[in-house]
Protein backbone atom coordinates (compact mmCIF):
# COMPACT_ATOMS: atom_id res chain seq x y z
CA UNK A 1 0.00 0.00 0.00
CA UNK A 2 2.83 2.41 0.91
CA UNK A 3 4.48 1.63 -2.39
CA UNK A 4 1.30 2.60 -4.24
CA UNK A 5 1.06 5.89 -2.39
CA UNK A 6 4.68 6.61 -3.20
CA UNK A 7 4.14 5.77 -6.86
CA UNK A 8 1.09 7.99 -7.30
CA UNK A 9 2.65 10.77 -5.28
CA UNK A 10 5.68 10.73 -7.55
CA UNK A 11 3.46 10.86 -10.62
CA UNK A 12 1.55 13.82 -9.15
CA UNK A 13 4.74 15.77 -8.53
CA UNK A 14 5.98 14.92 -12.00
CA UNK A 15 2.75 16.25 -13.49
CA UNK A 16 3.13 19.52 -11.62
CA UNK A 17 6.72 19.84 -12.72
CA UNK A 18 6.30 18.96 -16.36
CA UNK A 19 2.87 20.25 -17.35
CA UNK A 20 3.15 23.34 -19.60
CA UNK A 21 1.98 26.55 -17.95
CA UNK A 22 -0.21 29.14 -19.69
CA UNK A 23 1.48 32.46 -20.25
CA UNK A 24 0.14 36.00 -20.31
CA UNK A 25 0.17 37.05 -23.95
CA UNK A 26 0.70 40.77 -24.32
CA UNK A 27 0.84 42.53 -27.72
CA UNK A 28 4.31 43.88 -28.56
CA UNK A 29 2.99 47.42 -29.19
CA UNK A 30 2.67 50.60 -27.19
CA UNK A 31 -0.91 51.83 -27.09
CA UNK A 32 -1.70 55.53 -27.42
CA UNK A 33 -3.81 57.29 -24.81
CA UNK A 34 -6.27 58.65 -27.38
CA UNK A 35 -6.85 59.32 -31.06
CA UNK A 36 -6.01 62.70 -32.58
CA UNK A 37 -9.69 63.61 -33.09
CA UNK A 38 -13.04 62.54 -31.76
CA UNK A 39 -16.67 63.49 -32.11
CA UNK A 40 -19.46 63.01 -29.62
CA UNK A 41 -21.96 60.92 -31.58
CA UNK A 42 -22.33 57.36 -30.35
CA UNK A 43 -22.29 54.83 -33.16
CA UNK A 44 -24.34 51.66 -33.20
CA UNK A 45 -22.60 48.39 -34.03
CA UNK A 46 -24.87 48.47 -37.11
CA UNK A 47 -23.20 51.71 -38.09
CA UNK A 48 -24.85 52.09 -41.51
CA UNK A 49 -28.13 52.95 -39.78
CA UNK A 50 -26.51 56.32 -38.99
CA UNK A 51 -27.37 57.37 -42.56
CA UNK A 52 -31.09 56.91 -41.70
CA UNK A 53 -32.06 55.36 -45.01
CA UNK A 54 -34.50 52.44 -44.99
CA UNK A 55 -33.51 51.32 -48.49
CA UNK A 56 -29.87 51.11 -47.47
CA UNK A 57 -30.73 49.18 -44.30
CA UNK A 58 -32.71 46.66 -46.35
CA UNK A 59 -29.85 46.21 -48.82
CA UNK A 60 -27.33 45.55 -46.05
CA UNK A 61 -29.64 43.05 -44.34
CA UNK A 62 -30.11 41.24 -47.65
CA UNK A 63 -26.36 41.07 -48.22
CA UNK A 64 -25.72 39.75 -44.70
CA UNK A 65 -28.09 36.85 -45.33
CA UNK A 66 -27.35 36.13 -49.01
CA UNK A 67 -23.76 37.15 -49.80
CA UNK A 68 -21.68 34.11 -50.74
CA UNK A 69 -18.47 35.32 -49.09
CA UNK A 70 -20.32 35.56 -45.79
CA UNK A 71 -21.89 32.14 -46.26
CA UNK A 72 -18.45 30.71 -47.03
CA UNK A 73 -17.05 32.24 -43.83
CA UNK A 74 -19.96 30.75 -41.88
CA UNK A 75 -19.32 27.25 -43.20
CA UNK A 76 -15.67 27.67 -42.32
CA UNK A 77 -16.82 28.39 -38.77
CA UNK A 78 -18.99 25.26 -38.75
CA UNK A 79 -15.99 23.20 -39.85
CA UNK A 80 -13.81 24.63 -37.09
CA UNK A 81 -16.44 23.82 -34.46
CA UNK A 82 -16.58 20.25 -35.76
CA UNK A 83 -12.82 20.02 -35.23
CA UNK A 84 -13.36 20.94 -31.57
CA UNK A 85 -15.78 18.04 -31.20
CA UNK A 86 -13.27 15.73 -32.88
CA UNK A 87 -10.41 16.75 -30.60
CA UNK A 88 -12.62 16.66 -27.50
CA UNK A 89 -13.29 13.00 -28.23
CA UNK A 90 -9.73 12.25 -27.18
CA UNK A 91 -10.61 13.16 -23.59
CA UNK A 92 -13.06 10.25 -23.32
CA UNK A 93 -12.62 6.46 -23.39
CA UNK A 94 -13.20 4.56 -26.63
CA UNK A 95 -15.58 1.61 -26.69
CA UNK A 96 -15.66 -0.90 -29.57
CA UNK A 97 -17.66 -4.06 -30.18
CA UNK A 98 -16.53 -6.99 -32.27
CA UNK A 99 -18.04 -10.27 -33.43
CA UNK A 100 -16.51 -13.11 -35.44
CA UNK A 101 -17.73 -16.38 -36.93
CA UNK A 102 -15.32 -18.91 -38.41
CA UNK A 103 -15.70 -22.35 -39.96
CA UNK A 104 -12.68 -24.69 -40.19
CA UNK A 105 -12.79 -27.70 -42.51
CA UNK A 106 -10.50 -30.66 -41.75
CA UNK A 107 -10.70 -33.70 -44.01
CA UNK A 108 -8.74 -35.78 -41.47
CA UNK A 109 -11.29 -35.12 -38.75
CA UNK A 110 -14.27 -37.46 -38.43
CA UNK A 111 -16.48 -34.40 -37.89
CA UNK A 112 -15.44 -32.78 -41.18
CA UNK A 113 -15.60 -29.16 -39.92
CA UNK A 114 -15.83 -27.09 -36.75
CA UNK A 115 -17.41 -23.73 -36.01
CA UNK A 116 -16.05 -20.99 -33.78
CA UNK A 117 -17.99 -17.92 -32.64
CA UNK A 118 -16.70 -15.00 -30.60
CA UNK A 119 -17.96 -11.61 -29.46
CA UNK A 120 -16.64 -8.96 -27.19
CA UNK A 121 -16.20 -5.37 -26.10
CA UNK A 122 -12.95 -3.46 -25.85
CA UNK A 123 -12.22 -0.07 -24.37
CA UNK A 124 -9.17 2.13 -24.06
CA UNK A 125 -8.50 5.45 -22.38
CA UNK A 126 -5.46 7.68 -22.43
CA UNK A 127 -5.01 9.53 -19.16
CA UNK A 128 -4.14 13.10 -20.09
CA UNK A 129 -1.31 13.33 -17.58
CA UNK A 130 0.44 16.39 -19.00
CA UNK A 131 -2.55 18.11 -20.63
CA UNK A 132 -1.51 17.21 -24.18
CA UNK A 133 -5.05 16.39 -25.34
CA UNK A 134 -6.58 19.22 -23.33
CA UNK A 135 -4.16 21.67 -24.94
CA UNK A 136 -5.17 20.41 -28.39
CA UNK A 137 -8.83 20.98 -27.52
CA UNK A 138 -8.03 24.47 -26.21
CA UNK A 139 -6.11 25.28 -29.39
CA UNK A 140 -9.04 24.28 -31.58
CA UNK A 141 -11.44 26.28 -29.43
CA UNK A 142 -9.27 29.38 -29.87
CA UNK A 143 -9.06 28.71 -33.61
CA UNK A 144 -12.85 28.45 -33.73
CA UNK A 145 -13.12 31.78 -31.92
CA UNK A 146 -10.71 33.25 -34.47
CA UNK A 147 -12.84 31.83 -37.27
CA UNK A 148 -15.95 33.37 -35.69
CA UNK A 149 -14.14 36.72 -35.64
CA UNK A 150 -13.19 36.17 -39.30
CA UNK A 151 -16.87 35.59 -40.08
CA UNK A 152 -17.74 38.82 -38.27
CA UNK A 153 -15.00 40.60 -40.21
CA UNK A 154 -16.48 39.28 -43.46
CA UNK A 155 -19.92 40.55 -42.43
CA UNK A 156 -18.43 43.93 -41.56
CA UNK A 157 -16.54 44.11 -44.85
CA UNK A 158 -19.56 43.19 -46.96
CA UNK A 159 -21.78 45.69 -45.17
CA UNK A 160 -19.19 48.41 -45.84
CA UNK A 161 -18.98 47.41 -49.51
CA UNK A 162 -22.76 47.58 -49.85
CA UNK A 163 -22.86 51.06 -48.32
CA UNK A 164 -19.92 52.20 -50.44
CA UNK A 165 -21.47 50.86 -53.65
CA UNK A 166 -24.81 52.41 -52.76
CA UNK A 167 -23.21 55.85 -52.31
CA UNK A 168 -21.26 55.45 -55.54
CA UNK A 169 -24.53 54.70 -57.30
CA UNK A 170 -25.95 57.95 -55.94
CA UNK A 171 -22.91 59.87 -57.18
CA UNK A 172 -23.03 58.14 -60.57
CA UNK A 173 -26.70 59.09 -60.91
CA UNK A 174 -25.88 62.71 -60.11
CA UNK A 175 -22.91 62.69 -62.48
CA UNK A 176 -25.14 61.41 -65.27
CA UNK A 177 -27.74 64.11 -64.59
CA UNK A 178 -25.02 66.77 -64.48
CA UNK A 179 -23.44 65.64 -67.76
CA UNK A 180 -26.84 65.56 -69.46
CA UNK A 181 -27.41 69.13 -68.27
CA UNK A 182 -23.96 70.12 -69.60
CA UNK A 183 -24.77 68.52 -72.94
CA UNK A 184 -27.92 70.63 -73.22
CA UNK A 185 -25.93 73.74 -72.33
CA UNK A 186 -23.31 72.95 -74.97
CA UNK A 187 -26.02 72.33 -77.57
CA UNK A 188 -27.57 75.72 -76.89
CA UNK A 189 -24.21 77.43 -77.15
CA UNK A 190 -23.53 75.60 -80.41
CA UNK A 191 -26.85 76.77 -81.88
CA UNK A 192 -26.07 80.31 -80.81
CA UNK A 193 -22.68 80.14 -82.52
CA UNK A 194 -24.21 78.78 -85.70
CA UNK A 195 -26.66 81.67 -85.77
CA UNK A 196 -23.87 84.19 -85.27
CA UNK A 197 -21.81 82.46 -87.94
CA UNK A 198 -24.69 82.95 -90.37
CA UNK A 199 -24.48 86.69 -89.82
CA UNK A 200 -20.70 86.69 -90.21
CA UNK A 201 -19.99 87.55 -86.60
CA UNK A 202 -17.72 84.60 -85.75
CA UNK A 203 -15.22 82.30 -87.36
CA UNK A 204 -15.96 78.73 -88.38
CA UNK A 205 -13.23 77.43 -86.06
CA UNK A 206 -15.30 78.61 -83.07
CA UNK A 207 -18.11 76.29 -84.14
CA UNK A 208 -15.66 73.40 -84.49
CA UNK A 209 -14.27 74.00 -81.02
CA UNK A 210 -17.74 74.11 -79.49
CA UNK A 211 -18.68 70.94 -81.37
CA UNK A 212 -15.58 69.27 -79.92
CA UNK A 213 -16.64 70.28 -76.40
CA UNK A 214 -20.11 68.88 -77.05
CA UNK A 215 -18.67 65.54 -78.16
CA UNK A 216 -16.41 65.50 -75.11
CA UNK A 217 -19.40 65.87 -72.79
CA UNK A 218 -21.23 63.14 -74.73
CA UNK A 219 -18.24 60.90 -74.05
CA UNK A 220 -18.54 61.80 -70.37
CA UNK A 221 -22.17 60.70 -70.55
CA UNK A 222 -21.19 57.31 -71.98
CA UNK A 223 -18.65 56.86 -69.20
CA UNK A 224 -21.22 57.84 -66.56
CA UNK A 225 -23.77 55.39 -67.97
CA UNK A 226 -21.19 52.59 -68.01
CA UNK A 227 -20.15 53.40 -64.44
CA UNK A 228 -23.78 53.32 -63.32
CA UNK A 229 -24.33 49.90 -64.89
CA UNK A 230 -21.11 48.48 -63.44
CA UNK A 231 -22.03 49.68 -59.95
CA UNK A 232 -25.46 48.08 -60.26
CA UNK A 233 -23.73 44.83 -61.20
CA UNK A 234 -21.45 45.11 -58.17
CA UNK A 235 -24.39 45.70 -55.85
CA UNK A 236 -26.28 42.72 -57.26
CA UNK A 237 -23.31 40.41 -56.70
CA UNK A 238 -22.88 41.73 -53.15
CA UNK A 239 -26.52 40.79 -52.55
CA UNK A 240 -25.88 37.26 -53.80
CA UNK A 241 -27.64 37.83 -57.12
CA UNK A 242 -26.71 37.55 -60.74
CA UNK A 243 -25.22 40.80 -62.11
CA UNK A 244 -28.11 40.95 -64.60
CA UNK A 245 -30.56 40.98 -61.70
CA UNK A 246 -30.07 44.67 -60.94
CA UNK A 247 -31.80 46.80 -58.33
CA UNK A 248 -34.32 49.15 -59.89
CA UNK A 249 -34.18 51.73 -57.10
CA UNK A 250 -31.12 53.97 -57.33
CA UNK A 251 -30.54 56.67 -54.69
CA UNK A 252 -31.01 60.18 -56.02
CA UNK A 253 -28.72 61.97 -53.59
CA UNK A 254 -25.60 61.29 -51.60
CA UNK A 255 -26.45 60.78 -47.92
CA UNK A 256 -25.99 63.60 -45.47
CA UNK A 257 -23.08 62.91 -43.17
CA UNK A 258 -24.02 62.45 -39.50
CA UNK A 259 -21.91 64.23 -36.87
CA UNK A 260 -18.39 62.92 -36.38
CA UNK A 261 -18.56 59.76 -34.26
CA UNK A 262 -16.81 59.31 -30.97
CA UNK A 263 -13.57 57.46 -31.57
CA UNK A 264 -13.16 56.40 -27.95
CA UNK A 265 -9.75 55.24 -26.75
CA UNK A 266 -7.43 52.84 -28.58
CA UNK A 267 -7.77 50.07 -25.99
CA UNK A 268 -11.52 49.95 -26.68
CA UNK A 269 -10.79 49.52 -30.37
CA UNK A 270 -8.53 46.55 -29.62
CA UNK A 271 -11.30 44.89 -27.66
CA UNK A 272 -13.97 45.72 -30.26
CA UNK A 273 -12.61 44.99 -33.73
CA UNK A 274 -13.13 41.42 -34.94
CA UNK A 275 -9.90 41.28 -36.94
CA UNK A 276 -7.94 42.11 -33.78
CA UNK A 277 -9.91 39.47 -31.86
CA UNK A 278 -9.08 36.94 -34.56
CA UNK A 279 -5.37 37.73 -34.39
CA UNK A 280 -5.34 37.42 -30.59
CA UNK A 281 -7.17 34.09 -30.64
CA UNK A 282 -4.61 32.78 -33.13
CA UNK A 283 -1.88 33.75 -30.67
CA UNK A 284 -3.65 31.80 -27.92
CA UNK A 285 -4.14 28.84 -30.25
CA UNK A 286 -0.43 28.85 -31.09
CA UNK A 287 0.39 28.93 -27.38
CA UNK A 288 -1.76 25.84 -26.76
CA UNK A 289 -0.26 24.08 -29.80
CA UNK A 290 3.14 24.67 -28.25
CA UNK A 291 1.95 23.34 -24.89
CA UNK A 292 0.63 20.19 -26.57
CA UNK A 293 3.95 19.66 -28.39
CA UNK A 294 5.88 20.02 -25.13
CA UNK A 295 3.58 17.49 -23.46
CA UNK A 296 4.09 15.14 -26.38
CA UNK A 297 7.70 14.65 -25.21
CA UNK A 298 6.51 13.05 -21.95
CA UNK A 299 5.27 9.49 -21.32
CA UNK A 300 1.71 8.49 -22.16
CA UNK A 301 -0.36 6.25 -19.91
CA UNK A 302 -3.13 4.28 -21.58
CA UNK A 303 -5.59 1.99 -19.81
CA UNK A 304 -7.37 -0.76 -21.71
CA UNK A 305 -10.01 -3.35 -20.89
CA UNK A 306 -11.74 -6.08 -22.83
CA UNK A 307 -14.62 -8.47 -22.33
CA UNK A 308 -14.82 -11.49 -24.66
CA UNK A 309 -16.82 -14.66 -25.07
CA UNK A 310 -16.31 -17.59 -27.44
CA UNK A 311 -18.12 -20.85 -28.21
CA UNK A 312 -18.55 -23.54 -30.82
CA UNK A 313 -22.25 -22.76 -31.07
CA UNK A 314 -24.21 -19.55 -31.27
CA UNK A 315 -26.52 -20.71 -28.48
CA UNK A 316 -23.65 -20.98 -25.99
CA UNK A 317 -21.82 -17.85 -27.18
CA UNK A 318 -22.75 -15.62 -24.23
CA UNK A 319 -22.43 -18.26 -21.54
CA UNK A 320 -18.77 -17.79 -20.70
CA UNK A 321 -17.02 -14.41 -20.52
CA UNK A 322 -13.40 -13.49 -20.03
CA UNK A 323 -12.30 -10.05 -18.86
CA UNK A 324 -8.87 -8.46 -19.07
CA UNK A 325 -7.42 -5.16 -17.88
CA UNK A 326 -4.09 -3.60 -18.81
CA UNK A 327 -2.09 -0.44 -18.45
CA UNK A 328 0.44 0.75 -21.01
CA UNK A 329 3.10 3.38 -20.35
CA UNK A 330 4.78 4.66 -23.51
CA UNK A 331 7.78 6.94 -23.10
CA UNK A 332 9.65 8.40 -26.09
CA UNK A 333 13.37 7.67 -25.75
CA UNK A 334 14.89 8.53 -29.11
CA UNK A 335 13.13 10.15 -32.07
CA UNK A 336 16.09 11.73 -33.82
CA UNK A 337 15.22 15.21 -32.57
CA UNK A 338 11.76 15.12 -34.14
CA UNK A 339 9.83 16.06 -31.00
CA UNK A 340 12.15 18.87 -29.91
CA UNK A 341 12.19 20.24 -33.46
CA UNK A 342 8.40 20.40 -33.41
CA UNK A 343 8.57 22.34 -30.15
CA UNK A 344 11.04 24.78 -31.73
CA UNK A 345 8.79 25.18 -34.77
CA UNK A 346 5.70 25.92 -32.71
CA UNK A 347 7.65 28.33 -30.52
CA UNK A 348 8.50 30.27 -33.68
CA UNK A 349 4.88 30.06 -34.86
CA UNK A 350 3.71 31.47 -31.54
CA UNK A 351 6.10 34.43 -31.87
CA UNK A 352 4.98 34.90 -35.47
CA UNK A 353 1.32 35.04 -34.37
CA UNK A 354 2.22 37.49 -31.61
CA UNK A 355 3.91 39.84 -34.08
CA UNK A 356 0.98 39.49 -36.48
CA UNK A 357 -1.30 40.43 -33.62
CA UNK A 358 0.79 43.51 -32.91
CA UNK A 359 0.74 44.49 -36.59
CA UNK A 360 -3.04 44.06 -36.70
CA UNK A 361 -3.41 46.41 -33.73
CA UNK A 362 -1.16 49.04 -35.31
CA UNK A 363 -3.03 48.76 -38.61
CA UNK A 364 -6.32 49.25 -36.77
CA UNK A 365 -4.97 52.42 -35.11
CA UNK A 366 -3.65 53.65 -38.45
CA UNK A 367 -6.96 53.09 -40.23
CA UNK A 368 -8.76 55.25 -37.69
CA UNK A 369 -6.17 58.03 -37.83
CA UNK A 370 -6.04 57.91 -41.64
CA UNK A 371 -9.83 58.14 -41.92
CA UNK A 372 -9.95 61.08 -39.49
CA UNK A 373 -7.29 63.14 -41.28
CA UNK A 374 -8.66 62.28 -44.72
CA UNK A 375 -12.15 63.44 -43.80
CA UNK A 376 -10.78 66.64 -42.29
CA UNK A 377 -8.67 67.47 -45.35
CA UNK A 378 -11.41 66.41 -47.76
CA UNK A 379 -13.78 68.92 -46.21
CA UNK A 380 -11.18 71.61 -46.79
CA UNK A 381 -10.72 70.40 -50.37
CA UNK A 382 -14.47 70.59 -51.02
CA UNK A 383 -14.57 74.16 -49.71
CA UNK A 384 -11.79 75.12 -52.13
CA UNK A 385 -13.52 73.32 -55.00
CA UNK A 386 -16.79 75.12 -54.28
CA UNK A 387 -14.92 78.41 -54.35
CA UNK A 388 -13.25 77.42 -57.63
CA UNK A 389 -16.64 76.58 -59.17
CA UNK A 390 -18.01 79.97 -58.12
CA UNK A 391 -14.98 81.82 -59.53
CA UNK A 392 -15.01 79.78 -62.74
CA UNK A 393 -18.71 80.51 -63.29
CA UNK A 394 -18.08 84.21 -62.73
CA UNK A 395 -15.14 84.15 -65.15
CA UNK A 396 -17.25 82.33 -67.76
CA UNK A 397 -20.11 84.83 -67.44
CA UNK A 398 -17.67 87.75 -67.76
CA UNK A 399 -15.85 86.29 -70.78
CA UNK A 400 -19.14 85.38 -72.45
CA UNK A 401 -20.35 88.96 -72.03
CA UNK A 402 -17.07 90.32 -73.42
CA UNK A 403 -17.32 87.91 -76.33
CA UNK A 404 -20.85 89.05 -77.14
CA UNK A 405 -19.61 92.64 -77.01
CA UNK A 406 -16.74 91.76 -79.32
CA UNK A 407 -13.95 92.41 -76.85
CA UNK A 408 -12.87 88.79 -76.33
CA UNK A 409 -12.29 85.78 -78.58
CA UNK A 410 -14.33 82.61 -78.29
CA UNK A 411 -11.37 80.41 -77.30
CA UNK A 412 -11.31 82.14 -73.90
CA UNK A 413 -15.05 81.55 -73.51
CA UNK A 414 -14.72 77.91 -74.52
CA UNK A 415 -11.86 77.31 -72.10
CA UNK A 416 -13.82 78.91 -69.28
CA UNK A 417 -16.93 76.82 -70.04
CA UNK A 418 -14.87 73.63 -70.12
CA UNK A 419 -13.29 74.52 -66.77
CA UNK A 420 -16.69 75.18 -65.20
CA UNK A 421 -18.08 71.86 -66.34
CA UNK A 422 -15.00 69.92 -65.26
CA UNK A 423 -14.99 71.58 -61.83
CA UNK A 424 -18.68 70.75 -61.39
CA UNK A 425 -17.92 67.09 -62.06
CA UNK A 426 -14.87 67.20 -59.79
CA UNK A 427 -16.99 68.64 -56.98
CA UNK A 428 -19.43 65.74 -57.20
CA UNK A 429 -16.54 63.27 -57.08
CA UNK A 430 -15.07 65.09 -54.07
CA UNK A 431 -18.40 64.89 -52.23
CA UNK A 432 -18.49 61.14 -52.87
CA UNK A 433 -14.91 60.82 -51.60
CA UNK A 434 -15.90 62.59 -48.37
CA UNK A 435 -18.73 60.10 -47.80
CA UNK A 436 -16.37 57.19 -48.56
CA UNK A 437 -13.88 58.49 -46.00
CA UNK A 438 -16.67 58.54 -43.41
CA UNK A 439 -17.59 54.97 -44.36
CA UNK A 440 -13.92 54.10 -43.88
CA UNK A 441 -13.99 55.70 -40.43
CA UNK A 442 -17.09 53.75 -39.44
CA UNK A 443 -15.47 50.60 -40.80
CA UNK A 444 -12.28 51.25 -38.83
CA UNK A 445 -14.15 51.94 -35.59
CA UNK A 446 -16.76 49.23 -35.93
CA UNK A 447 -16.95 46.21 -33.73
CA UNK A 448 -18.63 42.92 -34.43
CA UNK A 449 -22.40 42.63 -34.57
CA UNK A 450 -24.63 39.59 -34.43
CA UNK A 451 -26.13 38.54 -37.72
CA UNK A 452 -29.44 36.75 -38.11
CA UNK A 453 -27.50 33.58 -38.91
CA UNK A 454 -25.71 33.75 -35.54
CA UNK A 455 -28.96 34.36 -33.67
CA UNK A 456 -30.52 31.29 -35.26
CA UNK A 457 -27.61 29.13 -34.13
Amino acid sequence: MNVNYLLWGSIFLLVLGCAPQKETLEPPVQESASFSQSGEAEVSSRWWTSFENDQLNTLVDTALSSNFDIQTAWQRLQASEAVIDRETGGLFPTLDANAEAQTTRNQQSPFGSSDDFSAGLSSSYEIDLWGRIGSQVDAEEYRAQATLADYQTAALTVSAEVVRTWTRLAEAKKQLALVESQIETNKKVLELLKNRFGTGQIRGVDILRQQQLLESTREQKSNAEANLDVLQHELSVLLGRSPQDTIDIVPEQLPELPPLPSTGVPIDLVQRRPDVKSAFNLVKAADRDLASAISNQYPRLTLSASLTSSSNTVEDLFENWAASFAGNLLAPIFRGGELSAEVDRLEAVKKQRLYEYGQTILTAFQEVEDALIREQKQRESIERLEEQVTLAEQAYDQLRLEYLNGTSNYLDVLTALDEVQQLQRDLLTAELTLVEYRIGLYRALAGSFETERENEN
